[in-house]
């Protein structure tokens, strides 16, 4: 056991548009990762079809898009979205967005991306 940070992390990995992440915690069960967006960044619509998952503000502004609707997030605040729901996070700011991301179950082979022209 060890407190962990970005430089203890279990591994670090890029993301969608030069995006980084660092996973903490990694079982079936649970995932816990530190993100970090930076500005004008977006990831694509997507849903889980098993996994519940929080996120929660440390650095910056975040744009939620759920199911068609938008939520802002602002810096020490959480977000929850439930299994099945089309999401993405977008930074639409000019600084970076930095956020904690725990999903129950584990996001592995559970993420399945939405197409434009999909009608919800």
């Amino acid at each position: 056991m060890q407190a962990l940070n970005k430089h203890t992390a279990l591994h670090h990995y890029k993301w969608g548009n030069n995006c980084d992440g660092w996973v903490f915690v990694d079982t079936d069960a649970l995932s816990v990762k530190q993100e970090l967006m930076p500005e004008n960044a977006a990831e694509s619509l997507h849903y889980h079809k098993n996994a519940q998952q929080f996120f929660f503000i440390l650095k910056g502004n975040a744009t939620f898009e759920v199911e068609g609707q938008v939520f802002s997030v602002k810096e020490n605040e959480g977000f929850h979205i439930s299994a099945g729901k089309k999401h993405r996070i977008v930074n639409n700011t000019n600084t970076d967005l930095e956020f904690i991301l725990s999903s129950q179950p584990s996001t592995n082979n559970d993420r399945f991306n939405c197409f434009e022209h999909e009608e919800n």
